[in-house]
């Protein structure tokens, strides 16, 4: 008898809350309105902030690419006038010759040849000593030493080029002369030191070049290396030294793998910087007539300090040309280096 009203009583109640029918154990408690509106919000719905945000971003990139597809297009529709009055082959020759508009030859062979052979040199200098700053300064260095030499490496950057030319024609030149006297006369048989078509004594070479140029990409392939090693993972490293590593097997298992790709992209803006640097090296080289021969010791003229020597021509056009036709070499030379530092970057992640 005392058994069926507890049941009456607990069905109806069962009736009060759930409206009698039986629910899953996964279904969603409270009013369908608030469970709608809820997955709603958490799903699609995009706040104004975002969508401002989202054209700022895509605007500033179109921005981006039209403003380089219109310098591309403004070097071309300059150029052309003065190619088709060049009498020699533009990519091949080595002459430079804008005098007379009426029978023009210039070529940018030697201007290209001798671009990428001062810029290589110098990035091969600056490599090795930015990767060992780098690693020192973000994992050697106390840091009482860490800071005020990252400081100095850093203010590096901010000098002006035309400080950095001084420097190298008037201090450093004559300091480095006995050594590269040294080099020529020892080396010669090398033919990277071998005579060539400037004064070795004088220092406007393309070794004294190298070496300022080297010193000017120095400070910021360091920067971006050191604070790429300074986001190795904790817990790597601290992994690696549980399992008995050296130090240096530290550097070489966890934190190199972990930057290389931020090693090689500082790498290519620093040779991005070496390629268009003009003042310094338009300061530093000696101008010549004689063919490049892919010596230290030639002089010559970078593709961007031929066109600041030639600043005094820009007021005919069709001279002027022949300058913008080397321009944009320069143009897309930098574009193809940054296009393999790009494919470099990618594969190393892919792996």
């Amino acid at each position: 008898m005392t058994d069926a009203p507890t049941s009456v009583s607990s069905s109806a109640a069962s009736d009060k809350h759930g409206g009698g029918a039986h629910r899953a154990p996964d279904a969603p408690i409270g009013d369908p309105k608030e469970v709608k509106i809820a997955t709603k919000t958490s799903g699609s719905v995009v706040r104004p902030g975002d969508r401002i945000f989202n054209g700022l971003a895509t605007g500033s990139a179109a921005l981006i690419t039209a403003i380089i597809a219109a310098i591309g297009v403004f070097l071309v529709w300059r150029a052309i006038p003065a190619l088709q009055r060049n009498t020699v082959n533009f990519l091949t020759s080595r002459e430079w010759n804008t005098t007379d508009i009426n029978d023009m030859a210039f070529g940018v062979l030697d201007l290209f040849q001798v671009t990428v052979f001062v810029s290589a040199f110098a990035l091969l200098l600056a490599m090795p000593l930015s990767l060992g700053i780098a690693l020192y300064l973000s994992h050697y260095a106390p840091p009482r030493v860490r800071r005020p030499l990252s400081y100095t490496i850093d203010l590096l950057a901010a000098v002006p080029s035309i400080v950095y030319g001084l420097w190298g024609i008037l201090v450093f030149a004559p300091a480095i002369a006995p050594f590269a006297v040294w080099l020529n006369e020892n080396l010669s048989w090398i033919p990277f030191f071998a005579d060539g078509s400037s004064s070795v004594e004088g220092g406007g070479t393309i070794f004294t070049a190298g070496i300022v140029l080297a010193v000017m990409i120095l400070p910021i392939i360091t920067a971006v290396s050191r604070e790429v090693f300074a986001q190795t993972p904790v817990m790597h490293i601290e992994a690696a030294l549980a399992l008995g590593a050296t130090k240096w097997e530290v550097m070489k298992t966890t934190v190199l793998p972990f930057g290389r790709s931020g090693y090689i992209s500082g790498s290519m803006l620093g040779l991005g910087r070496a390629l268009g640097e003009t003042m310094a090296l338009y300061m530093i080289l000696r101008t010549t007539s004689q063919p490049f021969g892919w010596s230290l010791f030639d002089g010559g003229s970078t593709i961007a300090s031929k066109i600041a020597l030639g600043y005094a021509e820009f007021n005919n056009d069709i001279q002027a040309g022949a300058y913008i036709a080397a321009g944009l070499v320069l143009f897309l030379l930098t574009f193809l280096v940054n296009a393999a530092a790009r494919a470099v970057v990618s594969n190393k992640a892919d792996g």
